[in-house]
This record gives structure tokens, C-alpha cells and sequence, in this order.
């Protein structure tokens, strides 16, 4: 497998949103996710953008119904789909529970409280919690309590 890009992970996520400017300002504010390139277009249309959190990559844009491209116009953010979701994102953090109070105070809608899930001694213990985005985009934030043991 060739390497990637210096600045890539090798897998990222894209998320579309009815207002994706306003989107950015809130995963910044709330979540601390910072913006690394933003591609604004007619009327301050975002076109697409890079946000990073450590090495991770998500990358926002403006959804499209017009657009001459199938698979672009069918993009779409939960808001435009009676809160429907398709994904949802995972990133890690060091403290879930400081990181959850934060994205609360922000106005992330909580919808999975800070937990502890232990797969037992074999596997991982983390610690999560769930939050809807203001357009109803699912965020999981993650902290890692226990690795698996080595193999």
C-alpha cells in the first residue's frame, strides 16, 4: 500500500450541511475541531473545507440539490431528511466528560450521556458519549481508558 499524503489519514469523513459556514463556526466552537482549508465559493457558499482534530480529517461542505453531479445533489444533512442520519463520526479526546460539558454548553444536543463501555480484559475500555450537531449530524467523542493487552 503506498503511503499517503503527508496530511491525510487514511480515511476521512465528509458531512454535508444545509448552512456548512455556520456548521464550521459551531464544530470549531463546540467541539474543537479547527479548520485547515476552506473553499468558499459564490455568495460564501462553502464549496468544501478540511477540518482537523490531531491527525483526523472531516471534511464539510454545503449540500447541492442542483447539482448537475447525482451523487452530489443526493448529499444531504439530517435537517433536510426529518433528522434521518446515515453515519456518524468518532473522534478521541483526552477527557469524554470535560469534552461533553464543553460541546453541552455549546449547544450540542446530548443524546447518549458519558458512559464507560468495557468489552472485557481481552479487548478496550472507553469512555463515550453522543451528541447531535445543531442540523442532527451524530458525533460519538471517545476517550480511551484501557488498551487491549499486546498479542
Amino acid at each position: 500500500m503506498q503511503p499517503t499524503p503527508s496530511d491525510w489519514p487514511r480515511c476521512s469523513s465528509a458531512v454535508f450541511y444545509q448552512d456548512a459556514a455556520a456548521a464550521i463556526n459551531w464544530l470549531c466552537d463546540a467541539f474543537g475541531l479547527e479548520v485547515r482549508l476552506k473553499v468558499e465559493g459564490k455568495d460564501g457558499r462553502i464549496e468544501h473545507s478540511e477540518l482537523i482534530y490531531g491527525e483526523g480529517v472531516v471534511m464539510v461542505a454545503q449540500e447541492d440539490p442542483d447539482s448537475g453531479r447525482h451523487w452530489k445533489a443526493a448529499m444531504r444533512s439530517p435537517r433536510s431528511l426529518g433528522g434521518a442520519g446515515t453515519q456518524s463520526i468518532m473522534f478521541y479526546v483526552d477527557d469524554a466528560d470535560a469534552h461533553c460539558e464543553r460541546s453541552r454548553s455549546r449547544g450540542a444536543r446530548i443524546v447518549e450521556e458519558p458512559a464507560t463501555h468495557d468489552y472485557g480484559e481481552d479487548y478496550w475500555a472507553d469512555r463515550s458519549y453522543g451528541a447531535l450537531d445543531p442540523e442532527g449530524h451524530m458525533w460519538w467523542i471517545t476517550q480511551r481508558l484501557r488498551n487491549p493487552p499486546a498479542r
